[in-house]
């Protein structure tokens, strides 16, 4: 196996039911495993991935392995959305990335990052941005590729509102 046999290419409504089963073998591996609650349909309406709407939310990249028998089997996956910085505009945030075990080392998950980069650079972002567990030994890889960890160099603390504590605070106004 090699990085010579994948291509990383837009996701299709067909890659539907293989991204969602990537999206909980993430929460798996981050320890998170009750985390997805996303649906087929949900992918389907925010990414746009039927054609029938002008509102794309998020874009998504596979990862496919071309076996020496022509089989083809997606390995890998990255969703990825605009926002936008008041310093520096239109901006590209990396939501998730995903290669399955048996396919890490071997540059697949290096195609798929410089993958999403260049269709940031094609769309006009200044930066591109992504989040990582500090536990995560990716975040050698990232930096190997020249990303900056915010929360060492500039104290960046990263914070949610969930949904139910969003209704919360709206139910007080």
């Amino acid at each position: 196996m090699n990085a010579n046999n994948v291509k990383v290419r837009r996701a299709t409504l067909s890659d539907v039911a293989q991204i969602l089963e990537m999206i909980q073998e993430l929460a798996d591996f981050e320890n998170m495993s009750d985390g997805p609650k996303l649906k087929a349909a949900d992918l389907i309406r925010d990414g746009n991935l039927d054609g029938s709407s002008n509102n794309q939310l998020f874009y998504s990249f596979v990862a496919e392995y071309n076996d020496n028998e022509n089989q083809l089997k997606l390995v890998g996956y990255s969703i990825s959305y605009f926002s936008y910085s008041t310093w520096q505009g239109k901006s590209y945030f990396l939501e998730d990335i995903y290669v399955k075990p048996d396919y890490r080392k071997l540059g697949v998950g290096k195609k798929l990052f410089t993958t999403n980069v260049k269709f940031a650079l094609d769309e006009h972002c200044s930066r591109f941005d992504f989040h990582v567990l500090s536990w995560n030994p990716a975040k050698t890889f990232y930096e190997s590729l020249g990303a900056t960890n915010l929360t060492a160099l500039e104290g960046w603390e990263f914070f949610r509102l969930p949904q139910t504590k969003m209704e919360q605070l709206v139910a007080n106004m």
